[in-house]
């Protein structure tokens, strides 16, 4: 009896990096944290109400526009019970010139719900995070990670960007299918016990040298790790 072999269909590409390339690429950028990372007026807070604060603020806004209103803002609306027992007029008062309004309607939303609901107390986790309103899934990881040491993923544009560029990852921009891939990407390489100081590190990678354009590859403490750095031309200018 004559038998056929049925043809085995190649396997998809990987898109998640092998533990000794994700391993090596941790390793070097914590480093260069350690040593360079930005000096920021959030930097080292450990109020979750403050941390939350930030997040909401460099949603679509420069960092060096909100260095400049963070610091004013908490002196106004030092806790969160400031900020939730304020008036609606004076909290949008006290955020004109960052734009971008519903950021400051939901955060103060946000902000009442605690008070009125939670008693007082940010949740903890990304799940109970995400129900406040004008909060997502970046700004939740970001601050379960920072606030609350979970070892959780934050994805931001930057963190987008790096990872896509440092392990190839394939697909439209845009599309759904290659967000997935990026976020589960940047859960599997999330380090145990130092969420925080990674998420931040791949935040500052993206912006001083994984740029949108004209990147400084030859220059990138991590280039050697970069699937798509110096040694392609083309793709350093991507």
């Amino acid at each position: 009896m004559s038998t056929i072999l049925a043809r085995r269909r190649p396997r998809p590409k990987q898109e998640t990096p092998t533990p000794p390339a994700g391993s090596r690429f941790r390793r070097r950028l914590l480093g260069w944290y350690g040593r360079h990372q930005r000096r920021l007026p959030w930097r080292g807070v450990r109020d979750p109400y403050a941390i939350l604060v930030s997040e909401i603020m460099l949603q679509q806004t420069q960092v060096s526009r909100v260095a400049e209103f963070y610091p004013r803002f908490l002196a106004r609306y030092p806790t969160l019970e400031d900020l939730a027992a304020a008036p609606a007029w004076s909290v949008r008062e006290s955020w004109e010139g960052l734009g971008y309004y519903a950021r400051v309607r939901n955060l103060h939303a946000a902000a009442r719900h605690v008070v009125d609901r939670l008693g007082g107390r940010l949740p903890d986790t990304e799940d109970g995070l995400q129900r406040l309103p004008g909060i997502g899934r970046y700004t939740a990881g970001a601050v379960a990670s920072i606030a609350f040491g979970m070892d959780v993923p934050a994805v931001d544009t930057n963190a987008v960007r790096v990872l896509s560029r440092v392990f190839r990852v394939r697909g439209r921009r845009k599309s759904a299918a290659r967000a997935r891939r990026v976020w589960a990407l940047a859960a599997a390489l999330v380090p145990r016990g130092r969420a925080a100081d990674w998420n931040q590190a791949l935040m500052d990678l993206g912006a001083v040298y994984c740029t949108a354009r004209a990147p400084r590859c030859p220059a990138c403490p991590v280039r050697r790790e970069c699937a798509t750095g110096p040694r392609s031309r083309r793709d350093t200018r991507r």
